[in-house]
């Protein structure tokens, strides 16, 4: 079987006459850098979200842009989950502020709410919870906390884009409209991807998304008078082209996602072995990543006798960022966080994507059940 952590050719070819269509139109006008495609991709996500979307050159590049809207200075301390891609905590420590790790909850892989109060001096300035692997964070208690000490936060909504949160008086929201700024990425891999790089800003307030769009540009609003000091990013006219005929299908692509996830459920959630995923009960789910829990005796052997039968896995995170050399701290080593070090060790991602077929989940079950009962 050929088997793929994301299959973005058949993917591509389920709607290749509309992305060639889009794409050949972008070729013609020659208009390549902010074209008719940019302003009409924001339209669309800030319509499908409720809010004000200011795409930029990818995710990296939204995380610190937000940080920099905020007017965040060298030395102020930025809370985050030490389970996450290094991208959250690399911007942070790129525009001078200090990094302070918090560990994540055991079953949902997000940010442990309730360690962060502990973590806020007086120099904390924002919380960045990062929805990992397609739930969102706590964002309900997050946000009381935030607005108790007066602190921004800012959604890491990378590999959640789509999903919903409920808070507790019924009322719901999407991921990345819910703290002062959202971020997101278009990587080829997400759930909206594009075929390159590119990423978009999330913001409510209309002057707070001026500024950000500003920033993104060079610091102008008119071109050659600069307010600020600014930033060169953009999405490519190319990509929002791509990404405005995905959108259309990002709910279906949702709903696929979730059905191979309900595969995954039913035939290894009776497993001993296995620890398949918790869904958080005020969020949706749109599996990014369909990422389980092994012994850690198991997971290695896992791994390699899956691909050996030619079934691509992955691991999220394979070291922890409080120990990665980039970011080793005095009095942070090993034991420092305990949930993440543990899952550094236990966690694997299966494939899910859009494509996946039952015969395809069926062969990478049947495989797990003979590898973990042996």
């Amino acid at each position: 079987m050929n088997i793929k952590m994301v299959d973005l050719y058949t993917q591509y070819a389920q709607i290749k006459p509309e992305i060639d269509k889009a794409m050949e139109a972008v070729l013609t006008s020659t208009d390549f850098i902010s074209g008719k495609a940019v302003g009409e991709f924001a339209a669309g996500l800030g319509a499908y979200l409720g809010s004000n979307v200011i795409p930029c050159a990818n995710g990296t590049d939204a995380l610190q842009i937000a940080m920099m809207a905020l007017d965040l200075k060298p030395g102020d301390e930025v809370i985050l989950p030490v389970h996450t891609y290094v991208a959250t905590a690399e911007v942070i420590a790129l525009l001078g502020l200090t990094p302070v790790f918090v560990d994540v909850d055991e079953h949902t892989f997000n940010i442990d709410v309730r360690q962060i109060t502990a973590k806020i001096t007086p120099r904390t300035k924002a919380i960045v919870p990062v929805h990992l692997y397609g739930q969102c964070a706590d964002m309900e208690p997050l946000m009381e906390i935030a607005t108790r000490h007066s602190l921004y936060v800012i959604e890491d909504t990378a590999q959640a884009l789509g999903a919903d949160y409920t808070f507790s008086n019924g009322s719901k929201k999407k991921a990345g409209t819910i703290g002062t700024i959202g971020t997101t990425s278009f990587f080829p891999s997400k759930n909206l991807g594009c075929f390159g790089d590119g990423g978009a800003i999330i913001a409510n307030d209309k002057a707070l998304a001026e500024k950000i769009r500003i920033i993104a540009n060079h610091g102008q609003r008119i071109k050659y008078h600069h307010d600020v000091v600014g930033v060169n990013s953009r999405l490519d006219t190319l990509q929002a082209a791509v990404l405005n005929v995905k959108l259309k299908y990002l709910t279906e692509y949702t709903a696929k996602r979730n059905a191979a996830a309900a595969y995954y459920d039913e035939h290894l959630g009776k497993l001993n072995t296995v620890r398949i995923p918790v869904r958080a009960k005020n969020s949706t789910h749109v599996f990014h990543q369909y990422t389980i829990k092994t012994a850690e005796d198991q997971r290695d052997v896992l791994k390699k006798t899956l691909e050996g039968m030619g079934i691509p896995t992955m691991i999220y995170y394979p070291v922890p960022l409080h120990l990665q050399k980039a970011y080793l701290r005095d009095g942070f080593g090993p034991g420092s966080f305990p949930v993440t070090e543990k899952l550094s060790k236990t966690v694997i991602s299966l494939p899910i994507h859009t494509e996946l077929t039952t015969g395809q989940l069926e062969y990478i079950c049947n495989a797990i059940k003979k590898t973990l009962s042996a």
